[in-house]
């Protein structure tokens, strides 16, 4: 089933509002898997871009945060934005010696 199939069913079905609060459970448990896994995968310095809801447009920048429901994201032009991690996907730089943020080990984490 995708996801056009899934939004017809739920707009045409004769569910129960039990029914429907299950729906509702489901999609806020995967929204905060999803956000879980998004935060564990980010680290600070890391570029990230998200869609910015009133304008549509995409927006750059890089993580200066994370805190347990948002994430600060600064942009070059020197904006903070809180933004759900749910929200964020991790932009791949090119490796250039000037970003290159490793210890002697090879490891982001500096211990």
């Amino acid at each position: 089933m995708n996801i056009t199939q899934i939004n017809t069913a739920i707009l045409q079905g004769t569910f129960t509002n039990t029914q429907l609060s299950s729906i509702i459970d489901a999609v806020k448990f995967a929204r905060a898997r999803l956000a879980e896994h998004t935060k564990r995968s980010l680290r600070l310095g890391d570029a990230v871009k998200f869609t910015e809801t009133r304008s549509g447009l995409g927006v750059t920048g890089n993580v200066t945060k994370i805190a347990i429901k948002y994430v600060t994201v600064k942009t070059p032009t020197g904006y903070l934005w809180r933004v759900p991690a749910n929200m964020l996907t991790l932009v791949e730089e090119e490796w250039t010696p000037e970003n290159a943020d490793f210890n002697d080990k090879g490891s982001r984490h500096h211990y």
